[in-house]
């Protein structure tokens, strides 16, 4: 399970950003390498970036760009500060505002996941049919979760941290325990928990009910923004075309990169996951429906921000705006592949 990857600001202020824009070989077309680097090993959600590479839309906009696999062990923020990796996926909206709050010079250009894919999951049982119904009783949340939703369902449905119990990311305690409430990923532990308990878990996925935050997003330096708008643009919309052909088109170009780079990735988990993508409307709804895959707005960052400042987990008077930017998904922002 990916779970939450939250940057630590000290870590963060050792390093700077980086953005710088090379050649490839003079024999060929001239292209901008890109290397861009995923929040965990890879997966179906991370499909849409793998069709693009695979269906050669980025070297049709002059990229010549290679996907680095992330995993336990790679902290994304870290990369792209140090100038490791040029651009990379941001898992969740906490991730561009850590940055800026540390002084890194990153901003979120694209929102993959519309809605945030952290759920809380329960045995079918009559006492819990909704979120709110979970109020009292004893969920297993991870740490970095106590800076992250946390707050949220507290504000939302009066959730007490006394509710706290520890989440190990290990599925026993789940399995065993018929009372039991976790957290997880829609496309990951659902899956397992079914294939393993043999019985279909209730899953409640928070942005279902109103918790604002994006996912999947593409982080890319501020350098670069300022440097190679172009470049950048050209990312955007291959990743949108990409992601578009993943879901309604052909994904086995993609699913081969994807097992070539986690041979342990199997065709039922990735055929689970892109089924829930679509049936949940992760990639599209809201803003997407109107503005294409990859939509942000002023308004929902605002909400984000609002809601996590007003909990205490930033000041309120952090300039949040510095986290992001829009001009590479408007209307009139390059090609509207995505649709």
């Amino acid at each position: 399970m990916r779970g939450i990857i939250l940057a630590t600001a000290a870590a963060l202020l050792l390093l700077t950003a980086c953005g710088k824009s090379e050649k490839s070989k003079p024999h060929g077309p001239q292209l901008t390498r890109i290397t861009f680097v995923t929040d965990w090993k890879a997966q179906a959600e991370h499909g849409g970036f793998y069709e693009a590479l695979a269906e050669g839309l980025y070297k049709k906009r002059g990229l010549d760009v290679k996907i680095l696999e992330g995993g336990p062990s790679v902290n994304v923020p870290q990369l792209i500060a140090g100038g490791a990796a040029d651009f990379g996926i941001g898992s969740n909206s906490f991730i561009p505002l850590n940055m800026l709050r540390a002084g890194v010079k990153v901003k979120a250009v694209m929102a993959i996941f519309q809605k945030d894919p952290q759920v809380l999951i329960c045995h079918p049982r009559p006492d819990v049919k909704t979120l709110a119904e979970m109020k009292g009783k004893p969920i297993m949340i991870s740490d970095a979760t106590i800076a992250a939703f946390w707050p949220w369902l507290k504000a939302k449905f009066g959730f007490a941290d006394a509710q706290i119990r520890k989440y190990t990311f290990n599925l026993a305690p789940f399995l065993t325990d018929p009372k039991a409430i976790q957290e997880g990923y829609l496309t990951s532990e659902p899956y397992t928990i079914e294939k393993e308990g043999h019985f279909k878990p209730q899953i409640f996925l928070l942005a279902d009910a109103g918790y604002p935050g994006y996912a999947n997003m593409v982080l890319v330096p501020d350098k670069w923004i300022e440097n190679n708008p172009k470049a950048v643009q050209a990312f955007v919309d291959a990743t949108r075309q990409g992601w578009h052909d993943y879901l309604f088109g052909n994904p086995q170009p993609a699913n081969a990169l994807i097992k070539a780079d986690n041979p342990d990735m199997t065709d039922d988990v990735i055929a689970q996951a892109i089924a829930k993508m679509k049936a949940y409307g992760l990639v599209v709804s809201g803003d997407a429906k109107a503005d294409g895959i990859g939509a942000m707005t002023d308004a929902r960052w605002k909400t984000f921000f609002d809601t996590m400042a007003a909990e205490g987990i930033y000041p309120k008077d952090l300039d949040y705006r510095a986290a992001y930017t829009t001009a590479f998904v408007r209307a009139d922002a390059g090609s509207q592949n995505g649709h």
